[in-house]
């Protein structure tokens, strides 16, 4: 799910933060008008938020009634951001500045907080099952720590950390713990001060965008952002499986078989272990190649396939307003709106 950064040192209830010794993070997870679980009521909403991918920069300032204010878009050329959860990320930090002050300028941002939505490679997110989970931080973290500090290609030490717990079907409790090396996060909270900004909450693109999903049973998502596929699995309103990995080609030259091989290893793990079939796939960052996936994806799964923002079409603030976004691959800032509205 996410990392959340603010200026509040206070602990969430659900869980906690920082391994760091000045920045602080808490876990959120993602609500969109009661339908995925409360994972945001905690936190400030700033309407600013900022969406930093590998080809672009996009800064969106939503009105209290979900519309969109002000928006804008700066590319960037191939090869400015290579994002990465180990490796330093902004090659041309001088580009990428000038490119995140340009887009702040046009929607007349300065001295305010953003939400800032990071590409998912840079965030790791793990489900982990306990029978029996601590309640006190100071016993949480460390058991976490070490359940997870091989699976990170990093020092924990050197981390931003934190967790939230949700109900298991199968009694205990699952922690869906969010991990991002600082140094790479300190990159990215850099460019928004260059223009002025805080970062106040920091997250990850994809799940901001799973906001979008209104669906109480099993479903899978997945997202497709130039070669990096994230895969989630949600089920009434939990996030019961991540995955996020490397595609061999980007979405424009990738087959329906390449896609379904690589989201197959998480719905086969969810299927073992939990019992329970994939009831929905949602298809997010094709763009006009969505009819091609959809119809070999449908035979595979045994049941529907639809683009993520098909997930609520009653919603009517959705389909006018996330509608043009979505299809130019800005559905985690309209999850946000989501959110934030």
């Amino acid at each position: 799910m996410d990392l959340v950064q603010g200026e509040s040192g206070k602990k969430a209830e659900s869980g906690l933060t920082p391994a760091g010794p000045t920045l602080r993070a808490r876990f959120f997870k993602i609500k969109a008008v009661q339908r995925i679980a409360k994972w945001m009521d905690a936190l400030p909403h700033p309407p600013l938020a900022i969406e930093i991918s590998w080809d672009r920069i996009s800064a969106v300032r939503w009105t209290r009634t979900g519309t969109i204010a002000e928006l804008a878009v700066e590319q960037l050329k191939p090869g400015m951001i290579v994002p990465s959860a180990v490796d330093t990320n902004i090659a041309d930090a001088a580009g990428v500045r000038e490119a995140m002050i340009r887009a702040c300028n046009k929607i007349h941002a300065g001295r305010e907080q953003a939400a800032l939505l990071l590409p998912d490679p840079v965030i790791r997110i793990f489900v982990q099952h306990f029978d029996n989970f601590p309640r006190s931080s100071a016993e949480s973290i460390p058991l976490l720590q070490w359940r997870l500090k091989k699976s990170v290609p990093f020092d924990m030490t050197d981390t931003m950390f934190s967790y939230v717990r949700q109900a298991s079907k199968d009694g205990g409790v699952d922690i869906v713990a969010t991990i991002a090396r600082q140094r790479v996060i300190r990159e990215y909270e850099d460019l928004v001060e260059a223009a002025g900004l805080h970062a106040g909450i920091v997250t990850g693109s994809s799940l901001a965008s799973l906001a979008l999903l209104d669906s109480q049973t099993p479903s899978l998502v997945a997202r497709i952002s130039d070669r990096t596929l994230s895969t989630s699995i949600v089920r009434g309103g939990n996030l019961v499986g991540y995955r996020c990995t490397e595609l061999p080609l980007p979405a424009e030259k990738l087959s329906p078989q390449a896609l379904f091989d690589e989201i197959f290893p998480l719905a086969a793990l969810y299927l073992e272990t939990s019992n329970e079939k994939i009831e929905s796939v949602y298809i997010s960052g094709v763009g006009g190649r969505f009819r091609e996936f959809a119809g070999p994806l449908e035979n595979e799964f045994h049941c529907n396939v639809l683009p993520l923002l098909r997930s609520n079409p009653a919603d009517r603030r959705v389909w006018e307003v996330g509608k043009p976004l979505v299809e130019a691959g800005l559905d985690g800032l309209v999850g946000w709106m989501l959110c934030a509205a």
